[in-house]
């Protein structure tokens, strides 16, 4: 089954409006794993606006299931994943400024970089993944990175499901089988829901791991985090 990784960006937004600690954004990754999570996701950015550093660092040796850490890899977000060691890390092109990840990697323009940043976190174990569109060449040109993944940004598919899911889902299902023939495992990210979740699933072969957190942590305000989670396992557990 598709395993469903909780991104608990949100909750420490909630958090930082106030200062202090609540809602505390520790007891909320602990309490993802016990409601059935079966990873945990965070995406601190440089200027800390939600998820901070230490955020990261008291995580990891507080739960059992994969942590996953995604974002730009800027030399402070490098320094942060080599001291922390997650199971996967997920790169992500975004800028300093972006309010949420809005586009892949270019991974023909950048293939040196990404390839000397992958082959860092190789040596300490860490398995990687980088963020990218469904575009064929940049989908090709990822395997000479060096990843082990790439995580397929579902945002156009979000936007177009309830205007023509069929047409919205093909070029991802172009996508997913091409990865899976060079041999590059598929995480899938960004605007999945309630509503189109179970359709992507069912739908992309290989797919190994989705990470869901602005949709969830809301769906979570009004039907309870632990119902919530339950609510997103069904739907990938029914395909």
């Amino acid at each position: 089954m598709t395993k469903l990784s909780v991104n608990i960006n949100k909750i420490a937004t909630i958090r930082n409006a106030r200062g202090g600690d609540q809602p505390n954004v520790l007891k909320a990754a602990i309490d993802c794993e016990r409601f059935g999570a079966q990873g945990i996701t965070v995406h601190p950015r440089s200027d800390e606006r939600h998820i901070r550093y230490q955020d990261t660092q008291d995580i990891k040796p507080a739960i059992g299931v994969e942590f996953n850490i995604e974002g730009n890899p800027v030399p402070s977000f490098i320094d942060l994943v080599l001291e922390v060691k997650p199971h996967q890390v997920t790169l992500v092109p975004d800028s300093p400024d972006a309010i949420t990840s809005n586009a892949g990697w270019d991974t023909i323009k950048n293939e040196c970089f990404l390839k000397e940043v992958i082959a860092e976190f190789k040596t300490h174990g860490i398995r990687t993944s980088i963020f990218i569109e469904t575009n064929e060449k940049m989908i090709l040109n990822a395997v000479k990175t060096g990843a082990d993944r790439i995580e397929l940004y579902t945002e156009s598919y979000a936007d177009n499901f309830h205007k023509n899911k069929e047409t919205a889902i093909n070029p991802f299902i172009a996508a997913a089988k091409l990865a899976n023939e060079i041999g590059l495992g598929i995480n899938a990210g960004h605007d999945l829901n309630l509503d189109n979740l179970n359709y992507f699933a069912k739908n992309i072969p290989g797919l190994l791991e989705v990470s869901i957190g602005h949709a969830l942590i809301s769906d979570a305000l009004y039907l309870g985090l632990e119902n919530t989670i339950q609510m997103y396992l069904r739907k990938l557990k029914a395909n």
